[in-house]
């Protein structure tokens, strides 16, 4: 399709057709890879390739080497664990880029002397581009010619007002033009452009850091030191408990003694705490998706724990990016307090007034096509109920004049345009009247004046329209930027929850404090703003780091210096969240702990982002940061649970290497006892109500925690295995006997299982005793069941056993309780509930 558009002095013929497939073949096309999010690769790399996954792994190739394959169903953690990480990566991965696709759209270009339409990805370098109100500019250009053009620059530098763009200025990727037109040489397409210049160090996959996940690392890669020679002990120590490598061979009993080493192997590898984690994570995932509330990594719902900075940015988290009508200013209007209420004619004339004002500013915004500020004057005034009525001459606004006018029928002309713009060009100075106009401006406000007079529109030489400098100003226009209704009440809770805001903007730092106080950033107290170019150099950031804790809010921040802000943060060991919606927040979102992005940001924005709030409502990040101290809030209060099993079946292991006796119970009792004393509960717990705020120590507080448990639980295992087989005549080299002594060391187990879920699930009083009291019912239940009893090898004592058992229960219950009161304090820290909760 070919259009074209006759404009004065343009004579330029633009590239011809030969040309555009030599810059076609040289690559000097507008494309450029845009990569929405990680690959499915890196997400099947990094939730298969783990130190977790490859220890698991190994352990259940040597059972399943064995032939006893029911003493590795403790692997299929594995496929639970990664599918549950990959499924959940790959939902957000659909959904992100399904928010990227760009509307497809078409551009005009000059070839051959002809304007054609073209789509974006063939435009080439040095094509002659028109650029129409509208249109998002598709490739960096030189301005060649221009008839009013502004562009909305505000997704490259988090400046909202509009700029006006002259001869020989360039226009970069992805601003909106606004009004009027303009012809350009395309400078730069695809990758070399300024917007994909700015993200190319964005591009950089950087994973997100755990506490949680880096605490169970710590632990694993401490187990694989020990594991290894142990295991080694292991398998040589239960071959000698049935005569050593040669009748092990010969007998086949070899099989045996390496499932009794992956029994000690298995248990001090937390692998419940780790699908617990990647089920949690993803469960809160869940819920923030129904939300509207994309989670892009697993591991930042947890960083949402920790934030105590939130950098906000201006347009499209406070405001919508939108103006709306705010009041009529009428300039001869005397206070309401002044207005005699008695006098009714002097009442009448100031309604009249009014009201013959309204409609003038009605008629003079309802144009075919009006701008922002007069979308929002239509919106306002019809909510008062006023509409068009005819008018006989409109002069439409022109961003070049900076004013519009209409003639009404009884021939008085209204006038509306920016203020100093008017009032230079009439007769009179009205210096009160510019000076109210500014400071409505400094308010955060845009003002446009409105006056009156009653000759007709002027014009040079029967041509272009100009101002009657005779007219007088009758009124002020203000608009404000149109604030999301939520924003008030989200700052409100972010006050209470102790996380100090800051409002980081382009925009005149005057104008960004005076919206900061609208929605009452500092509560009570004004904001404290500041001229981001008055800031130390980006490089300090010692000096940038005290500047911040004085300042509430900042204008003028160019895109390094939001990077630098966060970097500033960190030194002062903040955990910092960022929102943004514009390529220019990219770095910045990048630094942070946690990048937000709002759904209807740059694509570029939304792939380095954690979370995407999806229809953009800054109401949701509460329950953003209330799900992530949900999360580790309750993942500290059970990873205790896994970290008991990891203390004693290391203490176990130890005893048995040392006296050389036989493990005391298969990788299957492990399997049982672990699923009704610490996963199933803990997936329960972990979900309950919690927003304590994060406190860093994780590792150290659960560990400390988990110790008194754990060396409860070993011991008592290892005085029963030593113990009872004296006491009753066992020869554990006999199968039936050794049967036996597994059987009521997985009863101890088991018992010493629900004593510290009982701990852990403290004030008992509520829901939580029930819980635990379930549990344990489920395990007493489950050896009556043969097929349970069966594929666990569970045996309930009778006889001399039953008492024997009985009298090692009790010896198990006072050990514990001996550990535990040695260390009260701790318990109470780990379990401490909240008033939240």
């Amino acid at each position: 399709m070919a259009q074209q558009i006759t404009m004065p002095d343009v004579r330029m013929t633009g590239l011809t057709g030969e040309q555009v497939s030599k810059r076609v073949m040289q690559g000097d096309i507008n494309i450029a890879k845009d990569k929405s999010s990680r690959s499915i690769g890196q997400i099947i790399r990094s939730n298969v390739f783990t130190l977790f996954n490859a220890i698991i792994a190994v352990a259940m190739v040597m059972v399943l080497l064995t032939g006893q394959w029911r003493d590795s169903v403790f692997g299929f953690v594995i496929i639970l664990n990664t599918g549950i990480g990959i499924i959940t990566e790959l939902k957000a991965k659909r959904t992100l880029d399904k928010l990227s696709i760009l509307v497809a759209s078409t551009y005009l270009v000059r070839r051959d002397g002809i304007d054609q339409e073209i789509a974006h990805d063939r435009i080439v370098k040095d094509d002659l581009l028109w650029v129409r109100a509208g249109d998002q500019v598709p490739a960096d250009l030189e301005i060649l010619k221009t008839w009013g053009l502004e562009l909305d620059e505000s997704m490259l530098t988090g400046e909202s007002r509009t700029v006006r763009k002259n001869v020989g200025d360039t226009a970069y990727s992805g601003a909106t033009a606004v009004s009027g037109l303009a012809l350009g040489r395309v400078t730069a397409v695809g990758e070399r452009s300024y917007a994909a210049t700015l993200t190319a160090q964005a591009k950089v996959y950087k994973k997100t850091h755990s506490d949680l996940n880096a605490g169970i690392n710590t632990i694993l890669k401490f187990m694989t030191f020990l594991v290894v020679p142990l295991c080694i002990l292991l398998i040589w120590t239960q071959l000698n408990t049935v005569g050593g490598w040669h009748a092990a061979l010969a007998t086949g009993a070899w099989r045996q003694a390496v499932v009794s080493a992956v029994a000690g192997v298995v248990g001090m590898i937390p692998e419940g705490l780790v699908l617990l984690t990647s089920l949690n994570f993803a469960v809160a995932a869940m819920r923030l998706a129904r939300k509207n509330t994309l989670v892009q990594e697993l591991e930042s719902v947890e960083t949402l724990a920790r934030v105590d900075a939130l950098n906000l940015d201006k347009t499209g988290t406070i405001t919508d990016g939108g103006i709306a009508f705010d009041r009529l200013i009428m300039l001869d209007e005397p206070d309401s307090d002044a207005v005699d209420s008695t006098n009714e004619q002097n009442k009448k004339k100031h309604d009249a007034a009014r009201h013959a004002a309204e409609q003038a500013l009605y008629d003079l915004a309802n144009e075919e096509q009006p701008n922002g500020t007069g979308r929002a004057i239509l919106a306002g005034l019809r909510e008062k109920g006023v509409s068009a009525s005819r008018i006989a001459e409109r002069v439409p606004f022109s961003s070049a004049r900076k004013w519009s006018a209409i003639t009404t029928n009884d021939g008085v002309t209204w006038y509306m345009g920016a203020p100093e713009v008017v009032i230079a060009a009439l007769n009179d100075t009205y210096s009160d009247v510019l000076k109210q106009a500014n400071a409505c401006a400094a308010q955060g406000s845009r003002v446009v004046l409105l006056a009156r007079t009653a000759a007709e529109i002027p014009s040079e030489d029967g041509n272009e329209p100009t101002l009657n400098p005779n007219a007088v100003p009758v009124a002020l226009v203000v608009c404000t930027e149109r604030i999301r209704p939520d924003a008030e009440k989200t700052l409100a809770w972010f006050r209470e929850q102790g996380v100090r805001c800051r409002i980081i903007s382009g925009d005149n730092p005057r104008t960004v404090a005076a919206i900061a106080g609208k929605v009452r950033l500092t509560g009570d107290q004004a904001p404290r703003y500041m001229d981001a170019r008055e800031l130390p150099d980006v490089n300090d950031l010692d000096a940038l780091a005290d500047a911040l804790e004085n300042v509430d809010v900042l204008g003028r921040v160019l895109p390094d210096q939001k990077k630098a802000i966060v970097q500033a943060l960190h030194k002062r060991d903040h955990v910092v969240a960022m929102t943004g919606d514009g390529v220019n927040d990219t770095l910045a979102l990048k630094e942070a702990d946690l990048g937000i992005a709002m759904g209807n940001a740059a694509p570029a924005t939304k792939a380095v982002a954690q979370v995407v709030l999806v229809d953009s409502k800054f109401s949701h990040l509460p329950d953003v940061v209330a799900r992530g101290r949900q999360v580790m809030a309750n993942m500290e209060r059970v990873a205790s649970l896994f970290l008991v099993k990891t203390v004693y079946s290391a203490i176990i292991s130890l005893g048995v290497v040392l006296t050389a006796m036989p493990y005391p119970y298969l990788p299957r009792h492990i399997t049982y006892v672990g699923a009704l004393t610490i996963g199933a509960p803990a997936f329960i717990l972990a979900l309950a109500p919690n927003t304590r705020r994060y406190i860093p120590g994780f590792l150290k507080r659960v560990v400390a925690f988990a110790l008194p448990g754990g060396i409860a639980t070993g011991l008592s295992v290892l005085l029963s295995a030593w113990i009872v087989p004296r006491v009753m005549g066992w020869n554990l080299a006999s199968p039936k006997d050794l049967e036996s002594l597994r059987a009521t060391s997985a009863i101890i187990l088991f018992l010493m299982g629900v004593f510290v879920l009982s701990r852990v699930a403290r004030p008992l009083n509520s829901w939580r005793g029930g819980l635990v009291a379930f549990f344990a019912a489920c395990g007493v239940i489950g050896m009556f069941i043969p097929f349970v009893a069966n594929f666990f090898a569970l045996i309930i004592p009778t006889g001399a056993t039953l008492i024997a058992t009985g009298a090692a229960l009790v010896i198990a219950a006072l050990i514990f309780v001996v550990c535990i009161w040695g260390v009260p304090k701790i318990g109470r820290i780990i379990t401490h509930e909240t008033k939240t909760r």
